[in-house]
């Protein structure tokens, strides 16, 4: 059901268990929507659980002419505290980790545990150039970019075995807005890592993400872990940029036993 925060309609899924009183918060990536977090929610079948679509993703419309991440954040904020969550568990995917790793930085009082999932770090001027080019094909070849984003998210051997994952990925892609979706990739395509937001994260935090990612890879996982206080790095083995779906019962696993660690009842 939608609910109206401060200037956006957010419509989320919010699954409530009783005695779980600290809720898991899922933050999807670009150009998706909170269904893909599917996976997660039939795994954590005993704990609270909250997932929600971004600005201008899914059914949450945009009604910006420009984005940012204080945008994001308040959006987050303003969905807990109208569910009066004190605190949450927050898992982030891709542009959802850059969401969760400002949130964190200004909220961690809210927060019992991060986990940032597929994020990059410190991208090399080869990596940002690729980026790029993928940004200005999304101009330009809207069908061509979002097969290759998919192809790029699963190995060969997975699309070809589940072709109706591709199609749901797909249509999840071809189903935004072209204009609000540029707004929000923009944020991601052009990012500059502040080391000086990662120092303010002080919560129990795991990286992780998909041992062959190539946008978002081991070596910048590794990195951001180190550089963030409390923090641990986690892979999933042979995973892409959705491991979380391909591989959902490897990260699963992981995220609980991360979680399960950093129980807070307050």
């Amino acid at each position: 059901m939608p609910i109206t925060s401060e200037k956006f309609e957010t419509d989320y899924f919010f699954k409530k268990k009783e005695n779980n009183l600290v809720p898991i918060v899922f933050v999807h990536g670009i150009g998706l929507n909170k269904d893909i977090w599917y996976p997660q929610v039939n795994f954590f079948k005993d704990y609270s659980i909250v997932t929600y679509d971004l600005i201008g993703h899914g059914k949450t419309p945009l009604n910006k002419i420009q984005l940012n991440f204080q945008d994001f954040v308040k959006q987050l904020l303003n969905l807990i505290n109208e569910l009066e969550l004190k605190k949450i568990h927050l898992v982030g995917f891709s542009l959802g980790a850059l969401i969760s790793r400002h949130f964190a930085a200004e909220h961690g009082d809210r927060l019992s545990s991060l986990n940032l999932h597929a994020s990059i770090y410190k991208r090399s001027i080869e990596q940002k150039r690729v980026v790029e080019n993928r940004f200005e094909l999304l101009k330009t070849d809207r069908p061509a970019s979002k097969d290759r984003s998919i192809r790029r998210w699963f190995t060969a051997e997975y699309i070809k075995n589940n072709p109706e994952m591709y199609k749901t990925i797909y249509s999840m892609l071809d189903s935004n807005n072209p204009e609000n979706f540029l707004k929000a990739y923009k944020l991601f395509v052009f990012y500059q890592d502040d080391d000086e937001i990662l120092k303010k994260i002080n919560t129990n935090t795991l990286v992780s993400t998909g041992q062959n990612d190539v946008g978002s890879t081991k070596e910048m996982a590794i990195n951001l872990s180190e550089n963030i206080k409390n923090s641990k790095y986690a892979e999933i083995g042979n995973g892409k940029h959705l491991c979380s779906i391909e591989f959902a019962d490897d990260y699963n696993k992981i995220l609980e036993n991360f979680i399960d660690k950093n129980y807070d009842e307050s």
